[in-house]
């Protein structure tokens, strides 16, 4: 790197400090459209925290879209004659209309807006181009994101301006060329801060436009969420290679994360990360990057207690990944790019239903795999053949991260938005963000002053460099312990957290612990009204066979609507279902370690589940401590017939409870399939899946 653009960077990096006062208030918030002189901005917001928020993702929004046209390839919803609906064509590879969008934000402002207290737009805000006749152009789809933004700020305001906080992130989708984006600064980057002006905090637009990643203290002090930048991770972005040179974006999106995650866990702060693109890898398959996939799994574990939990879209389908630190592999985040690593094939951009169901039975497969819970907590790794392993318990899983992935709103399946809930014990009085955005509006023009810059930055530089002298005193003290110190010289890994730190939110319940989350869809089958049946799973349709690869036509192909002009019934959203009362997931909260449980139960339900995990991880996920009989398994004499009645009598148990077992665990797959695409698929069509 040249001393110029190190210079540059290295000062880019340390304006994100919150080191003072000032800067930390003016980081914390974003600006409210309202006119810094009138009276309303002067008023305390009535609003308080009701530990809830939104995630919205890939609207997908299409204008060209004409209800009963062909769902065929290459006409995508456009013209002909077909079953497409008024609110959009349901299992289909056609975008949304309009008509959805709008009847989404509006039923969102009147069910959701006074009852969230943040928003996750993960992104894609623009049609795919899929219709040759009416190719994408960059004007379009910035012009389609500047609507939607706008559209955002309606929905999520009210006479005073906004006052709910919104954090977007950009798809794949939203720029052109789709998938690749150079890296920045550029005009794109450039366009969306100005597209996102009512929501990227002033503090942070330089660091946007640098590079497209930025954070907002949804809770002034207590939390944030970070815009992560997935494009620069991305694997089919041929703008970008990987996240171990310095030169690239990924390098410094790492770096980035790293001071402001370092920022929040020295102010006692905690963060949700949040991006289009999830770090989605099977044994085969994988969408980032491996060298990013490496960093961002070392960077989860690191920060385990400060990070609550991850966000992400893209994917369409309703399921979560979990990451396991045992596969870092830090030759490939120290060294160069040329280390070597297990190649796994690039993932299709767009999952058709077989290909979703393929993905998903390597998830599955992979599942398979993990420890039992209960031996993880027991602190034996039984993974090992009749071994007990090392001792070293794992009682709340942070040996994994967690990443949660959201269904669409474009209905490739049922349009779906989902709220969580979290704990806000401890913070029901605390300001809320529009409290504290109006408090620094008011004086906007003396904390923005350029003059306070020079001051800030060399207070900030005078921290860092104790800081560093701090960690060099700390790496001779601690010479010849632990890994050898990293072959770049310019990186800089995450510290651990200190020692004696109790687990953070996302493995042990406490304040800011995701509860749990509800899932609410648009039956448009029914909505629509234009071809009968109810959807879901009262709707078992032959026609419904979508091609393992390429375009899929929906399961309304063929069909014609029963009504000449369309006559669609009310727009509305329902429950789909609600982790806090789905009694086949069983999910206490959304903890790391109820997740690695459900996981570990789905994966009993493979077909390639080995014969020593089957026997070692055959303890129900309620049991609370280990088989009492393991030890008279491992000391059997065939000389003594008390000890051979006892073995048949055991192993007639334990085959009993492996057939239990695998029951349960079938059950939950297949109800796991059935969210996954979000309803549109009969008990039957998943058994053939």
């Amino acid at each position: 790197m040249a001393p110029l653009k190190a210079l540059q960077w290295a000062t880019l990096m340390l304006a994100q400090l919150p080191f003072t006062a000032l800067a930390t208030e003016t980081q914390a918030v974003l600006q409210p459209p309202n006119d810094p002189g009138s009276e309303r901005s002067l008023a305390t917001s009535q609003r308080r925290l009701r530990g809830r928020f939104l995630h919205i993702t890939d609207l997908h929004p299409d204008d060209h879209y004409k209800p009963h046209t062909s769902t065929q390839e290459n006409i995508a919803c456009h013209r002909g004659h077909g079953p497409a609906g008024v609110y959009g064509a349901e299992t289909s590879d056609c975008d949304s209309p309009m008509s959805l969008v709008n009847a989404t934000l509006a039923w969102v402002r009147e069910h959701l807006r006074d009852e969230v207290d943040f928003v996750v737009w993960t992104g894609d805000s623009a049609r795919h181009d899929s219709d040759e006749e009416i190719p994408r152009h960059n004007n379009d789809i910035l012009s389609m994101n500047r609507r939607i933004a706008d559209a955002f700020v309606d929905t999520f305001s009210d006479e005073t301006g906004l006052v709910v906080p919104v954090v977007p992130t950009f798809g794949n989708n939203d720029i052109y060329p789709h998938n690749i984006l150079m890296p920045g600064p550029n005009d794109i980057l450039r366009t969306y801060s100005s597209i996102w002006k009512p929501f990227i905090p002033e503090a942070q637009r330089h660091s946007f436009e640098f590079g497209g990643w930025f954070y907002v203290e949804v809770i002034p002090h207590k939390l944030a969420v970070f815009s992560l930048n997935t494009m620069y991770f991305f694997d089919r972005n041929a703008g970008i290679d990987d996240c171990v040179h310095p030169s690239e974006p990924g390098y410094k999106h790492f770096e980035w994360l790293l001071v402001q995650l370092d920022s929040l866990r020295s102010r006692g702060m905690k963060a949700i990360l949040m991006g289009h693109v999830p770090p989605a890898r099977t044994s085969g398959k994988q969408l980032w990057d491996e060298t990013c996939w490496q960093k961002y799994t070392l960077w989860m574990h690191q920060y385990r207690d400060v990070i609550v939990s991850s966000l992400f879209g893209h994917m369409n389908i309703d399921h979560f990944l979990l990451q396991d630190a045992k596969e870092i592999d830090m030759a490939l985040i120290q060294a160069s790019a040329e280390s070597q690593f297990s190649v796994r094939e690039t993932m299709d951009e767009e999952l058709s239903i077989q290909s979703s169901a393929g993905y998903l039975k390597e998830l599955r497969d992979d599942w398979a795999k993990l420890p039992s819970p209960v031996a993880l907590e027991q602190g034996a790794d039984r993974s090992k053949k009749r071994g007990r392993g090392k001792k070293g318990k794992d009682k709340w899983a942070e040996r994994f991260q967690l990443s949660l992935i959201s269904p669409s709103v474009v209905p490739n399946y049922f349009p779906s938005l989902r709220v969580f809930e979290y704990n806000i014990t401890g913070l029901e009085d605390n300001p809320t963000w529009v409290d504290t955005a109006r408090e620094i509006q008011l004086n906007e023009e003396e904390v923005s002053h350029q003059d306070e810059i020079p001051d800030v930055g060399e207070l900030k530089r005078r921290q860092t460099a104790d800081l560093e002298i701090e960690k060099k005193k700390k790496k001779k003290k601690n010479k010849g312990k632990g890994p050898k110190p990293p072959k770049d010289p310019h990186l800089r890994l995450p510290e651990p957290p200190a020692k004696g730190t109790s687990p953070g939110p996302a493995y042990r319940p406490q304040t800011l612990t995701l509860l749990g989350f509800t899932q609410y869809y648009a039956n448009l089958t029914y909505i629509n009204n234009d071809l009968g049946g109810s959807g879901g799973d009262d709707d078992d349709d032959d026609n419904d066979k979508a091609s393992s690869r390429g375009w899929n036509p929906g399961k309304h192909k063929g069909k014609t609507p029963k009504h000449d002009k369309p006559q669609p019934r009310e727009f509305r959203f329902e429950v789909e279902y609600s982790t806090f009362d789905d009694k086949i997931y069983g999910l206490d909260d959304l903890t790391v370690k109820s997740f690695v449980r459900l996981a570990h139960r789905i994966g009993q339900a493979s077909k390639k589940t080995e014969e020593s995990f089957v026997q070692d991880n055959s303890l129900d996920d309620d049991d609370d401590e280990v088989d009492e009989h393991e030890d008279e398994y491992d000391v059997v004499d065939d000389d003594d017939d008390s000890d051979s009645e006892m073995y048949d009598e055991s192993a007639k148990r334990g085959k009993k409870k492996k057939h239990k077992n695998k029951k349960k665990a079938r059950k939950t797959w297949l109800h796991f399939l059935k969210h996954a695409f979000v309803s549109t698929k009969s008990k039957d069509e998943l058994e053939d899946l």
